[in-house]
């Protein structure tokens, strides 16, 4: 069963930082592209962050660039997320994702496996 698991959200002051993981099992993931995506309370879901299988190019939200970093282990089948210089507005549950047949994406409807989230909240 394929299966992403993330971790390591929590409640971190403004400036703070704090890093994701997200877990694959089931299969290797080192042929897709993974990405994360957040969700606030009363939004849709948002792009964050896209790291593609081949040559592990990245590319972010504007919101989040130059504050967030996203890179992958192929060999652990994980992806992470950095998130430095954190702002309340970036509190949202953030999910971890998998392309399986799109490539350089950051529309939502790319992502097609998808994990459970992980809550990030970011106090003032």
């Amino acid at each position: 069963q394929v299966q992403l698991v993330e971790s390591g959200g929590g409640l971190v002051q403004a400036g703070g930082s704090l890093r994701l993981s997200c877990a694959a099992s089931g299969r290797s993931f080192s042929k897709n592209d993974m990405g994360w995506f957040r969700q606030a309370p009363g939004k849709e879901r948002e792009f964050v962050a896209v790291i593609r299988w081949v040559g592990s190019s990245t590319y972010y939200a504007h919101s989040v660039k130059g504050r967030f970093t996203i890179s992958r282990d192929n060999a652990k089948n994980t992806v992470s997320l950095q998130m430095n210089s954190l702002k309340p507005e970036d509190t949202a549950v953030y999910y971890c994702a998998v392309s399986q047949y799109i490539s350089g994406s950051a529309n939502i409807r790319d992502y097609d496996i998808w994990g459970q989230g992980t809550q990030v909240t970011v106090s003032s």
